[in-house]
């Protein structure tokens, strides 16, 4: 796989892959970016987009969401500092906190030959494989989406597709603080709450190393020989960790 790295908005002719790694960034600044992506992939569709980054706390409700989800009242969420965001997505609902991995495609299906369903699994499988690189098996589980380990889930799926192109996707738990998920049920009441990598490894880890082999398998499962790296973007804000914590472990 050939990498080449830029920091810079041009777009990329031809099928490379090009990956952002933006960072802590707030949710609506990674929205935007997606859009504009989604934009010019529906133009060119050899091109081809992933954003990794993470969220200040914010719990986006998706199309098999509910309130009811929530395990905390305004009160409890004005005091968190937890603003919720009803979005276009499939999928429950998703708390975004530091430490859990925001993974956006920004794929052209027709292109690939993918059903919905097909890059779903795909996308999940992208996950159980990097899980396996650190000794933790993950599974797919029928009827729901994400990917397990145990009773818990590790990844929650939400995605959007506009003129078969993808967007949104998926947020992975590397290292967040998990007291938090207590509140907020991805797949419902009688969902345990989201585990973590960390915690299921039993031991610390580099999240730059968790990002480099998720974009090794999201390669592979997708079929990019060249991948372009995008450190920054004009268009995104990134926050420093210290003032986007609003909770504690």
């Amino acid at each position: 796989m050939e990498i080449e790295s830029l920091v810079s908005d041009r777009v990329v002719a031809g099928s490379a892959l090009q990956v952002y790694l933006l960072g802590l960034v707030e949710f609506e600044a990674a929205l935007n970016l997606q859009r504009r992506l989604v934009y010019e992939v529906s133009g060119d569709r050899d091109a081809a987009a992933l954003i990794l980054c993470e969220h200040p706390p914010t719990i986006t409700v998706g199309r098999q969401g509910s309130r009811a989800h929530i395990l905390a009242d305004l009160d409890e969420l004005r005091l968190r500092r937890w603003p919720v965001r009803w979005v276009n997505r499939g999928g429950g609902c998703l708390l975004h906190v530091p430490g859990q991995l925001a993974i956006y495609p920004i794929l052209a299906l027709d292109r690939l030959q993918l059903g919905i369903d097909q890059y779903l699994h795909r996308l999940q499988q992208v996950v159980i494989a990097s899980l396996d690189d650190f000794f933790v098996r993950g599974e797919m589980r029928a009827g729901q989406s994400g990917v397990w380990v145990g009773q818990r889930p590790i990844l929650g799926t939400g995605v959007a597709v506009r003129d078969w192109v993808t967007y949104y996707g998926a947020a992975f738990n590397v290292n967040p603080a998990l007291e938090p998920f207590r509140w907020v049920r991805y797949g419902g009441l009688e969902t345990a709450p989201m585990t973590s990598l960390e915690r299921e490894r039993r031991g610390p880890l580099r999240p730059a190393l968790v990002r480099e082999r998720l974009v090794e398998h999201f390669v592979e499962q997708f079929g990019f020989s060249r991948t372009i790296l995008f450190s920054d973007s004009s268009s995104v804000r990134r926050r420093a960790r210290s003032d986007a914590v609003a909770t504690s472990s």
